[in-house]
């Protein structure tokens, strides 16, 4: 049994970059699809497929990297609120991620987003990871 099944999520990611695969494979839920599509939509992998075939589905990734120097689009993943210490945070102390240049993901009261997206909305929530 997992305890934190965001954490593993964020982990199979890592060290399939780490080993260069083309494609993860990651046991689905509701919120690792909200994340999935926050990473396709900005641009941190390449596709997904949701498989519903079985009882909890699969999520099949494809993962993005350069094509010339073959450098891959996620350098870290970091999970920031963990079961153990939940983070939340205002609309006013959003985090920003390398100036800018990465993406927190939140779970908001108006779903999975970025930290853009909840300036924009003018809402907080919980800071679930880091991605740049």
């Amino acid at each position: 049994m997992l305890t934190d099944p965001i954490a593993d999520y964020l982990t199979r990611l890592r060290n399939a970059v780490a080993a260069r695969h083309r494609i993860v494979e990651i046991p689905a839920s509701k919120l690792k699809k909200e994340i999935t599509k926050v990473l396709f939509e900005k641009g941190y992998i390449q596709n997904y497929k949701f498989d519903d075939a079985e009882v909890q589905g699969t999520i099949k990734i494809a993962l993005k990297y350069h094509p010339e120097t073959k450098e891959p689009a996620i350098m870290q993943l970091t999970r920031v609120s963990k079961p153990g210490l939940r983070k939340y945070t205002s609309a006013t102390r959003l985090p920003r991620v390398l100036n800018g240049l990465g993406i927190a993901i939140l779970s908001t009261s108006k779903g999975v987003m970025t930290d853009k997206e909840a300036r924009q909305y003018n809402i907080g929530g919980e800071v679930l990871c880091f991605v740049y």
